[in-house]
Parts: C-alpha cells; structure tokens; sequence
C-alpha cells in the first residue's frame, strides 16, 4: 500500500508523541508499505520517517520548493519531490493514497486531516483514514465531531469516515478491516 501520513513538525512536543511516530514508520516499513509525507525532519515528521528508514521502507517526500530553500526537508529519504506551494502538495500526498494516518499535530495537520475528511464524505476519496490517537490526542476531535453530527451538520453514517487508535501498532490492522468507502456516499453528503 501507499500510505500517507499527516504530522506535525514541531520538536518540541512530549518525547511519546515522537516515540509513536517513530513506531508507525516502522510499522509501515516492516509490513512492505511505501510512506509519503510532507517530507520534513524535525517533529513527528522526521520521526515517522526515520522509523520508515530504519527497515528500509521506501519513504516519499512531499515538499514545497520554499521548504527546501529553508533547508527543511529530509536529507535521507528514498524520494523528495519538491512542489510549487502547499496546495500542491497535499493533492499530491492524497493521490494514489490507499489510507491516510493522521498523526498528532497543529493547525497544518488538522487541515490536511479535515480536507480527507471532507473529500471522503463527497465521494472523492474512498479509503481508511486513522488517527493514531497517542497520549488521547484526537479525543476531543472526536467529541467534536460527535457534536458536529448531534448539531445535524453531518450524517450520522459519517463517523465511519475515520476511526481512532491508541497504538501504532493498531492503525495497520485498523486499515486492513476497514471497507471502502460507499460508492453512494454523494447521496447522503447533504444533511438530511
């Protein structure tokens, strides 16, 4: 599979969000999937990716140009595509994207996150979207969202967009049994 992973790049978070990052990458890595991210280095970014690496896992970087000139990429990666500007760029990391991982992180994270979450519920994108839920990260995202659906914004069908995990180590398994999306899912994109 190709998997994308949404993370965030700030070093300076609690040493287990980093911790978790390294262990997906290393999940993906060791069950023969390719990772594709915002090609960073520092943050769960460069956690994630290094974790990748470590097992020989192809990791695919997704760059804009103005990031590399501020010497923000990964130096080590199987790829590094560098891009015009952020647009790009998360087009390109949901392209061909057979799940999508969010990792904890801030208002870019949350963003890449809710635009696959958006593009799902209007039959756009069609495959698993994980939140790996590290230190309860995503739970109040999750309340939220509850109170989203309970406020008729959303469809009650549409909390089977993305599911949570506590644990690296559950988010591959998680991909695996959840079914594609409906191919209906237009028809009840609207509030009914």
């Amino acid at each position: 599979m190709r998997i994308c992973v949404y993370a965030a790049s700030s070093a300076q978070v609690h040493p287990e969000f980093q911790s978790a990052a390294f262990a997906m990458g290393e999940e993906i890595a060791l069950a023969g999937h390719s990772l594709v991210y915002g090609g960073g280095s520092t943050g769960l970014m460069g956690a994630v990716a290094d974790g990748a690496l470590k097992h020989g896992g192809e990791v695919i970087g997704i760059l804009p140009k103005f990031m590399a000139d501020l010497e923000w990429g990964h130096p080590g990666l199987t790829q590094l595509q560098l891009v015009e500007d952020m647009r790009e760029r998360k087009h390109r990391l949901l392209t061909d994207a057979d799940a999508v991982i969010a990792l904890p992180g801030g208002c870019g994270t949350l963003e890449e996150l809710f635009e696959a979450i958006t593009l799902k519920r209007l039959g756009i994108y069609f495959n698993p979207i994980v939140l790996l839920n590290t230190r309860n990260f995503y739970a109040p995202v999750q309340m939220f969202m509850d109170q989203v659906i309970d406020e008729k914004f959303m469809n009650p069908e549409h909390t089977a967009m993305w599911s949570l995990e506590d644990s690296a180590a559950d988010v591959l398994p998680r991909i695996l049994a959840t079914p594609k999306w409906r191919e209906d899912a237009r028809d009840y994109a609207v509030v009914r």
